[in-house]
């Protein structure tokens, strides 16, 4: 899953929000670098990709995209659904999409002396664009996808990849309506 699928899946505290969003940031050994809080929301995090790339629909989804791109067919999966979560946020939450962005936005700014320079180098942009809210346009997926490309340090041939999205647009947004239920589930039962 993607950042906003990782906001969505915390408990919802500002050290919660922060430690799903880290665990894209943060690797290896986070004790004593973090309160309590934000390292059980890193773990989330975490335990939460375990199960999601682990997952059989999961699997199906990244098998849809083609062989030149399946090496990081994950990567944009990932991205992919957090497209359909924000396009069909309200089957999910009774906040709308705006307010919780909003929400997050300030968190992340109120406790930006903590954050991991790259995320405090990026944070500025993912506001000013709404990075979050804007993933229910395939142009902001685009843009996610085409910026990945750049950041990946090895060869790739992620850039334009977004036509894997519109390729096999039904199959996987019906993907996502299977598999996010129950990733929900899952992550109501691991973080309590």
């Amino acid at each position: 899953m993607n950042y906003l699928a990782h906001l969505f899946l915390s408990n919802g505290t500002p050290n919660s929000l922060i430690g799903n969003l880290l665990g894209d940031f943060v690797k290896g050994s986070i004790e004593n670098v973090y309160s309590p809080g934000i390292i059980k929301g890193i773990y989330l995090h975490r335990k939460i990709d375990i199960f999601t790339d682990s997952h059989p629909i999961f699997r199906s989804s990244k098998r849809l995209i083609g062989l030149n791109r399946r090496r990081f067919s994950g990567i944009m999966i990932d991205v992919f659904y957090d497209h359909f979560l924000a396009k069909h946020w309200s089957n999910y939450s009774s906040i709308s999409l705006g307010n919780f962005t909003n929400r997050v936005y300030q968190v992340l700014q109120d406790n930006k002396n903590i954050l991991p320079e790259r995320l405090k180098s990026i944070l500025p942009d993912m506001i000013a664009h709404d990075w979050l809210a804007s993933y229910k346009d395939t142009s902001a997926i685009n843009r996610a996808i085409n910026g990945l490309s750049y950041r990946i340090k090895r060869k790739n041939n992620l850039f334009g990849g977004v036509e894997e999205l519109f390729l096999n647009y039904q199959q996987l947004q019906a993907d996502f309506s299977m598999f996010f239920p129950e990733l929900i589930n899952y992550s109501l039962t691991v973080s309590s």
